[in-house]
């Protein structure tokens, strides 16, 4: 009788919800990220080593902002970081996990679906966390960038962190389901991101850029990121660079949270747990 009383017990025991499961969904993520010497090395290093190249050879004074084009390329730098430990990162990623079935055996389980994304976020969480902390190092510590004494100014790097980081990686989410193998993703998604970063402002100033790549570049969520971070670590003299001669938080708010909900919307329509092979 006791026997049967616990097992009936157990049996009757509700499964973990998707939020606990999610964040031991996460912790198995992280491991399996950090056990990859060769893609944390990469990862983190990139930003590093672009930033340090660009902000070396362009170290001159910007006439009229009271900023150095250093200064500029770490703030740009910053956004391109978290688009990259984001976007980038899920898009190869689960293409590749899709490709190798891992997704339709997870899927299989009695683990909840939104279980799988909210571990996903938890990893982009802390590799953008990460990323950004290393590129802030290395500004302040090389290339005179003035971290914010303020918190109004530290709020605002928040909110545009959060909704940033999350835009960019519902929006890899939702790519991941372009490419028709693992083997063609990162093709798939980098020649994007790439051509991003040079008509969004993180290469390349917008004084230099023909209207259409500058219309082009405001439809994505990078360009509005590398303006937020600019607004955060710049002074104010440096917003005559930007287009309206502005940091317009109210249209960064908008933008990257419609890129949130139009993210969200994308996942929902296109994602899938098979490979387009097993039909």
């Amino acid at each position: 009788m006791t026997t049967l009383r616990t097992r009936g017990t157990a049996a009757s025991r509700p499964l973990p919800g998707a939020w606990s499961v999610g964040l031991h969904r996460g912790a198995i993520e992280l491991r399996q990220f950090f056990r990859q010497r060769e893609q944390v090395v990469f990862t983190f290093a990139f930003p590093v080593v672009i930033l340090a190249l660009f902000a070396s050879i362009f170290s001159d004074d910007v006439k009229g902002a009271g900023v150095t084009a250093s200064q500029l390329y770490v703030a740009a730098m910053i956004a391109a970081g978290v688009m990259s430990t984001s976007f980038q990162s899920l898009g190869v990623s689960i293409a590749v996990e899709r490709d190798e079935k891992v997704l339709r055996r997870l899927r299989g389980t009695p683990m909840p679906p939104a279980a799988y994304f909210l571990g996903k976020l938890w990893l982009v969480l802390v590799t953008g966390i990460v990323e950004t902390g290393l590129l802030l190092l290395v500004g302040a510590t090389l290339f005179d960038l003035d971290l914010p004494t303020s918190a109004e100014k530290w709020l605002t790097f928040g909110w545009v962190f959060a909704l940033g980081l999350t835009g960019c990686a519902l929006l890899g989410i939702a790519v991941s389901s372009v490419p028709r193998s693992g083997k063609s993703a990162t093709s798939v998604v980098v020649l994007p991101f790439l051509v991003l970063q040079f008509i969004s402002g993180v290469y390349i100033s917008f004084d230099t850029l023909p209207d259409w790549m500058l219309n082009v570049g405001a439809l994505f969520p990078l360009k509005w990121m590398c303006q937020g971070f600019r607004g955060v670590f710049l002074p104010e003299s440096a917003a005559v660079l930007e287009q309206t001669g502005s940091w317009e938080y109210g249209r960064i708010a908008l933008v990257l949270g419609a890129w949130c909900v139009g993210g969200l919307v994308l996942c929902l329509l296109t994602f899938r747990w098979k490979s387009r092979r097993d039909g």
